[in-house]
């Protein structure tokens, strides 16, 4: 009967706030950044999903620009570790093919912004293969 006393403490305990996550982000060790950025892609993107579905293209546009961004600082933090790369190439390839769902349900004006986010994603999950599985075998 304890668990029933915790679980409503549990169910009202929030996710930190987007802006909460960049903080963090920003004062994370490099280890720990690559988590924390991809949480902020994921998020955006969810975020970035419902606006365009609403017709809000705008802000759903600059939304898109901090998935890129925190992707690309994800890849770099994750490169430079050697940590976490596995992770963020998953997520960033699930963000992909989010993206080109949405992609397919916008106006044809829209699907050009949402291509290049698929452009700028698909080189950071390359460039985290790169890293991976480097040609020669070398690291």
């Amino acid at each position: 009967m304890a668990w029933l006393a915790v679980c409503p403490a549990l169910a009202g305990r929030d996710e930190p706030t987007i802006d909460e996550l960049k903080e963090r982000a920003s004062n994370a060790s490099p280890a720990d950044r690559p988590a924390l950025c991809i949480r902020i892609c994921e998020r955006q993107l969810d975020n970035a999903d419902k606006l365009y579905v609403a017709g809000d293209n705008e802000k759903g546009e600059a939304g898109l620009a901090d998935v890129v961004a925190y992707a690309e600082m994800a890849r770099d933090a994750a490169i430079q570790t050697h940590k976490h790369q596995k992770q963020i190439e998953i997520s960033v390839r699930k963000m992909i093919r989010k993206l080109n769902d949405l992609k397919h349900t916008v106006a044809h004006e829209e699907q050009e912004q949402i291509q290049k986010t698929v452009d700028r994603l698909e080189r950071v999950r390359d460039d985290l293969l790169g890293d991976m599985f480097p040609k020669g075998g070398k690291r």
